[in-house]
């Protein structure tokens, strides 16, 4: 088999052999040898003619392929083109606009969009890495346009201190050399923060935030707090690194892909943050470590 790629020049050239595609998958979905999704059986037999593999045991479903259980599962766009877009997807720094997808791949707008949101649900953080610990940053941003130039139906009502009317609150959790995790909130009351931000942080930790998180302080925690009309820093005590997550991703929504859905935000957001959270990986290492292949079933894919 051919050296995998580590550059974008050679993963075209690489992915361009639909065998290298079903080979690459393979590699990373069963390890140990293939099995079927259905009944977990090694007994399956593979046919070339047809690209996919037989159970040997009689049930539903004992036809399978590479993509069966995956994000990619029911499309009848190729691997090649689905692996490139994971490519282009996860490398970019800011994104890559459906535009963009639809001519470099010669696929449609629509087919664009749709393998963009497939591969941004294998970009979600599984929560498995535990909690985080040590020193935390805790931040929020509004995103959005000003209400006056949206369409009404995208309007989003926010009735809370310090918002602003049509833009959406998104909360981050930053731990400092470490990982991020960031999701949209419906407001910044003290029981929807400390409801968003103790099942991620482990007791104990020393947790900084701005001025705001006087009103939601907890307790087993080490608070920081910097009024940031004063100062943005003072000593150890800052969100400067959220700050640099919030910049990639404003830059992204505002600048790659210009115009986002309220309800379609929380997709963008664990699109960046999958890059941020793998940010001193190289573009080929983080292409390979995704769980775009691992099995979704219990997820709905429509």
């Amino acid at each position: 088999m051919e050296q995998e790629p580590k550059t974008l020049q050679q993963a075209v050239v690489y992915f361009a052999n639909p065998v290298n595609c079903r080979n690459y998958l393979v590699a990373r979905r069963w390890p140990n040898g293939v099995t079927c999704p259905q009944c977990g059986s090694d007994k399956v037999a593979f046919s070339e003619k047809h690209n996919r593999w037989q159970c040997s045991a009689r049930h539903p479903r004992r036809q399978f392929t590479s993509k069966t259980g995956t994000v990619m599962e029911d499309s009848p766009i190729s691997l090649d083109k689905w692996l490139m877009a994971i490519w282009l997807l996860t490398s970019g720094k800011i994104g890559i606009s459906y535009n963009e997808i639809s001519r470099d791949l010669g696929v449609t707008q629509k087919s664009a969009w749709h393998m963009m949101h497939r591969i941004r649900l294998a970009m979600q953080d599984d929560l498995t890495g535990g909690l985080l610990g040590g020193e935390i940053e805790v931040d929020e941003t509004y995103i959005g346009g000003k209400a006056r130039n949206m369409h009404r139906s995208r309007r989003i009502k926010a009735d809370v201190q310090g918002s602003s009317k049509g833009k959406t609150i998104v909360l981050g959790i930053l731990q400092r050399q470490g990982k991020v995790r960031a999701t949209v909130i419906p407001d910044r009351t003290k029981k929807v923060m400390q409801e968003n931000i103790r099942p991620h942080v482990e007791p104990g930790s020393h947790v900084f935030s701005g001025e705001p998180g006087a009103y939601w302080k907890m307790e087993g925690f080490n608070h920081g707090i910097v009024n940031h009309t004063e100062s943005y820093v003072k000593g150890n005590v800052h969100t400067n690194g959220l700050e640099n997550f919030w910049s990639l991703l404003k830059r992204g929504i505002g600048g790659t892909y210009v115009s986002v859905e309220p309800f379609h935000l929380f997709r963008y957001i664990d699109e960046q943050a999958y890059r941020f959270n793998n940010r001193t990986l190289d573009d080929a290492e983080r292409f390979s470590m995704g769980r775009y292949w691992d099995c979704w079933e219990t997820y709905h894919l429509g």
